[in-house]
């Protein structure tokens, strides 16, 4: 393929000089599902997909299963079974043929990632992906989790509103992982963003900042930042199921101690018992930095 790279994270990149490992890294970046990608899709319980809503707002929603509800059907496809739980904000996006989509499987029992991004469209039992981008990422500030016995039922009602209560406010200031969806030129991107608690800051009830740890270099979220503010960020309770998602625009700041990321938050959708799994409290990833301040 082509550059596997856009005009917004070849600028991060050359502003951090890291164009040459970013190179390097990139080779990794192909359209296609080898043998062990497909393996490791038919092992998850759930994914991770970011999209934008009919309304152009990006979201980032969590999607469960038995495993084998998301599995390669060909060489550049997978297939979903299923879909979000209802009121979520992707569901009629799900349903669109063409919708540009990032997805991520993560699997918090090995540590392992996977990203896979391209278009959707639907089907009679779910969704297909026809994929662009299929890559895997290190396990660097991914926290280990047992899955524990799945608890069935139906999703809670989901709740709306325009800022953060205060209950949402304490997820957020003790979680260790939250995903972000970011809008490429080109597509959809779903990245995921881990630290020990406290690593995301909630400055108002429209406002977190979190500093971005220094990673593969290749700077997708970033790099689509630069060209577009709009961002999803998806927040999992591991213990209950349940969800919060944030959408609104996003900045980064660039200092001489690093780069921050200053979200505000223009509507919030928190769903409680999401999905039907339960996981373990975190062996935490021994490359979390120690919590500081954010600037």
């Amino acid at each position: 393929m082509d550059d596997p790279y856009h005009a917004g994270s070849r600028a991060v990149q050359d502003r951090l000089g890291v164009r040459a490992v970013a190179d390097h890294i990139g080779r990794s970046i192909g359209p296609g599902l080898r043998e062990v990608t497909a393996a490791f899709l038919g092992l998850q319980p759930m994914l991770v997909i970011g999209a934008a809503d009919e309304a152009g707002r990006m979201w980032s929603s969590l999607l469960t299963g038995t495993p084998g509800f998301v599995r390669a059907t060909g060489p550049r496809r997978i297939a979903v079974t299923g879909g979000p739980p209802d009121g979520d904000p992707l569901t009629t996006a799900l349903a669109t043929e063409g919708t540009p989509v990032g997805t991520l499987a993560l699997d918090p029992r090995t540590r392992r990632r996977l990203r896979l991004n391209g278009t959707a469209a639907p089907t009679p039992r779910g969704f297909v992906v026809a994929t662009e981008q299929v890559f895997a990422n290190c396990p660097k500030y991914l926290q280990r989790r047992t899955l524990r016995a799945p608890v069935p039922g139906p999703a809670g009602a989901a709740r709306q509103s325009r800022e953060l209560t205060p209950g949402q406010q304490r997820l957020i200031r003790a979680a260790d992982t939250f995903f972000i969806a970011t809008a490429a030129p080109d597509g959809a991107d779903a990245g995921h963003r881990g630290g020990n608690p406290g690593f995301v800051r909630v400055l108002s009830p429209n406002a977190l900042s979190w500093q971005d740890y220094p990673g593969n270099a290749m700077f997708l979220t970033l790099g689509n930042l630069e060209g577009d503010p709009r961002t999803g960020l998806l927040f999992v309770d591991w213990s209950t199921g349940g969800t919060l998602q944030l959408t609104g625009t996003a900045t980064t700041v660039f200092g001489a101690a690093g780069r921050t990321l200053h979200f505000t938050v223009t509507e919030a959708v928190e769903t409680p018992h999401a999905g039907p799994l339960r996981w373990s409290t975190p062996e935490y990833s021994p490359a979390n930095p120690p919590v500081g301040d954010c600037a």
